[in-house]
């Protein structure tokens, strides 16, 4: 009897231990495609490039327009610096009046206002798949400048989409300018 025992017990794990065996090769090696898997990416918008090449040579810019964006931030950069120096200096002033330093503190701050939404912008449209960017906020409107070869009509919704939802903007004021 004590011996039956010993079979019927090592038979039962023996068909337990298969059995697990046989539902993890089902689970794993079949897997449905429509099935999300926990942690998976989708692009909303993406758009595929024909061969790989194409891609690479879509998105490389040439060293003339990695200058040209490198020299235009720069020009930027500085002339940002000066202005806010510019302010500072005024607000430090003991000979100004209340009304001209309020006014300075206003322009300063309207400033680092419109430096932070530029920033934003840059961010969004190189997001949304250019290459480089810069924008520049002035009193006339906004200025868009991206790779002339990335220019298109749906890159100009994209921009303009960009800009008008970071920027109280119309339309008609936003310019949006191919770079060399």
């Amino acid at each position: 009897m004590k011996f039956q025992k010993k079979y019927i017990i090592s038979a039962a794990i023996l068909l337990a231990l298969g059995a697990a065996v046989y539902v993890n090769w089902q689970f794993t090696s079949h897997p449905s495609a429509s099935a999300k898997e926990l942690g998976a990416a989708s692009y909303v918008n993406a758009t595929v490039a024909s061969t790989a090449d194409e891609a690479v040579d879509a998105a490389a810019l040439s060293k003339e327009e990695r200058n040209y964006f490198a020299s235009e931030r720069t020009k930027r950069q500085s002339m940002q610096d000066k202005v806010i120096d510019e302010a500072k200096e005024l607000l430090r002033l003991e000979d100004t009046g209340e009304d001209e330093r309020s006014e300075a503190q206003k322009d300063a701050e309207q400033m680092l206002k419109n430096f932070t939404i530029q920033d934003s912008i840059e961010s969004i449209i190189r997001a949304k798949g250019f290459s480089e960017c810069l924008c520049c906020i002035s009193d006339e409107g906004v200025t868009v400048i991206v790779p002339a070869k990335e220019l298109d009509d749906k890159a100009a919704l994209v921009i303009d989409d960009a800009v008008t939802a970071h920027y109280d903007v119309s339309y008609e004021n936003i310019s949006i300018v191919g770079a060399p």
